[in-house]
């Protein structure tokens, strides 16, 4: 499971290097922020096709939808790579992500299926960490390839190690329950198992909390090539502060991990919303003091702590969300990722138009994120925070 999610964060991460190298080839502006729509339709492919596999999942089994959204994937990738035009690339990137989003809806779906409450938590923090170790080593990798092959290599690189993943799948079992199967995929059924999810105030409010974070965090994967190269000039760099940014997200989540079962999710995610508002709001003030290019490492010393947050945040949201919705895991999964990742990508881009130069932009979409998730858990839990699971 964690490397069918892992394959969602290479189709991002792996190309990133390679953003100059399209620009170029399509016959782009340099400094064009338009690539950050490669990054932006993939999402919005991933988040309206949940929609579809969730109800496919409760109905036929995990498998099935599962190999189904691989081969879609497959498609994606292959079209992005043989594509003459970016409009032709946006295309099949957005096939690409409704492909991914199969993998994702069923991973969640698989561990709801055999895990709930902290021991969920604990499972999907060492998944995610498995899933943020990718852009760690995804753009060296990218930039390796690069260096034998042109931007298209990349794409045919994820379409083979899906296949890969596809055939390794073959040992995973089925694991929905057969009680929880819906018999027919009638408006009706899934409109009781949709309901069940969106009148339930707990996995409404967390919901609507990760799709804050979501926001902000998709606009740092689109944006941050640009802010490395156009604010700080360090373009061949990108590679190694990507991935070492990637690494602290990955330790902040492997620690979730660890002490998840003593803390439990709630205090633990709540703790993490408060550090996430006051050191956002200390790297925006020293964005601003700085005229929006303060001290570089400075400034990537102040943007690992929101992140690191983001490591603690999202898993534990996720599993809160799911926690009350075991009958319907499948639609669940599929509402809880469409919401919260469409919703994000949407925010994410309206932070990334705002690009003006400056990191400001972007920080600025970070400590915005976390005071409207903080309201958000706030009002969810009626004031009462740090509560036991």
């Amino acid at each position: 499971m964690a490397m069918t999610m892992a394959l969602t964060a290479l189709s991002i991460d792996l190309m990133l290097p390679a953003f100059d190298e399209i620009r170029a080839d399509f016959g782009l502006a340099a400094d064009s922020t338009e690539t950050a729509a490669i990054i932006t339709i993939f999402f919005i492919g991933l988040a309206v096709a949940q929609l579809a596999y969730g109800p496919l999942a409760d109905r036929f089994g995990r498998k099935p939808v599962l190999y189904w959204g691989l081969a879609i994937f497959v498609l994606g990738a292959i079209g992005s790579a043989l594509a003459g035009s970016l409009s032709a690339m946006l295309a099949f990137r957005f096939v690409w992500g409704l492909g991914s989003a199969g993998p994702r809806v069923v991973a969640l779906s698989v561990i709801r299926d055999i895990y709930e409450g902290d021991r969920m938590a604990r499972a999907m923090s060492f998944i995610t960490a498995v899933f943020i170790f990718v852009p760690i080593v995804a753009p060296s990798l990218g930039a390796l390839l690069l260096e034998v092959g042109d931007w298209r290599l990349l794409f045919w690189v994820c379409a083979g190690l899906a296949g890969v993943v596809a055939v390794w799948l073959r040992r995973l079992p089925e694991t929905l329950d057969p009680r929880h199967r819906i018999e027919r995929l009638e408006v009706r059924s899934i409109a009781r198992a949709a309901r069940i999810v969106v009148t339930n105030r707990q996995a409404v409010g967390y919901t609507v909390g990760m799709t804050f974070v979501f926001g902000a965090f998709i606009s740092y994967l689109a944006s941050s090539e640009l802010v490395w190269e156009d604010v700080y000039g360090r373009g061949d760099q990108f590679p190694l502060i990507f991935g070492g940014l990637a690494l602290v997200i990955g330790v902040a989540i492997l620690t979730n991990g660890v002490i998840v079962n003593r803390v439990g999710s709630r205090r633990i995610i709540h703790g993490s919303l408060f550090a996430y508002v006051v050191t956002a709001g200390v790297a925006l003030t020293v964005a601003i003091l700085g005229d929006g290019a303060p001290n570089f490492w400075l400034f990537v010393a102040l943007l690992a702590l929101p992140l690191a947050s983001h490591g603690l945040l999202i898993p534990n949201a996720n599993s809160i969300a799911m926690a009350p919705l075991g009958e319907v895991a499948g639609t669940a999964s599929a509402i809880i990722g469409a919401f919260s990742i469409l919703g994000g990508a949407v925010l994410g881009a309206v932070i990334d138009r705002a690009f003006d130069g400056t990191v400001t932009p972007m920080i600025a979409g970070f400590f915005l994120a976390s005071v409207a998730t903080l309201v958000v858990i706030l009002a969810t839990e009626k004031g009462r925070l740090f509560g036991d699971t």
